[in-house]
């Protein structure tokens, strides 16, 4: 049987097939940094404060907008203005043209643990926010650009 994602597009998908897709890395949770020189993009090891750090799960994923007012509602429209999602994205691969990476939770039955030891996943990585006391500019980091097969 072929997969959804293999057959539909990403307008095609249900919201189930749609939401089922993201990995729940936490990558998109990260700080990140804009160069104002160079425009380039840098992730820290700085995380919304809804993210949990011990599942890399968002803590209030249902009210997250209203906690967060500048939280981003990833969708098939604006996903190619997301210059920030990591190549490791489902959605960004699947927009590129290319599949699932081999750790993804929907090739395991939903089990997260081959994305985590894949090091895709932020979980015993990050800092919460809150907690943070240095710069930004002193948390960044680059683990988040890889994207492993």
């Amino acid at each position: 049987m072929t997969a959804f994602w293999q057959v539909k597009s990403l307008s095609e998908m249900t919201s189930d097939e749609w939401e089922s897709l993201c990995d729940g890395c936490g990558k998109c949770c990260l700080n990140k940094l804009i160069d104002d020189d160079t425009e380039e993009l840098h992730f820290t090891d700085v995380c919304c404060e809804l993210l949990d750090t011990t599942t890399g799960r968002c803590s209030n994923y249902r009210q997250r907008h209203s906690l967060v007012p500048d939280c981003v509602t990833i969708s098939p429209q604006n996903l190619t203005s997301l210059f920030y999602l990591p190549l490791s994205c489902a959605y960004r691969r699947l927009a590129e043209g290319r599949d699932l990476a081999a750790w993804h939770p929907l090739r395991h039955n939903g089990d997260r643990s081959a994305m985590i030891a894949a090091g895709i996943s932020v979980v015993g990585r990050v800092e919460d926010e809150r907690q943070l006391h240095d710069d930004l500019e002193d948390r960044i980091v680059t683990w988040p650009l890889h994207d492993c097969d």
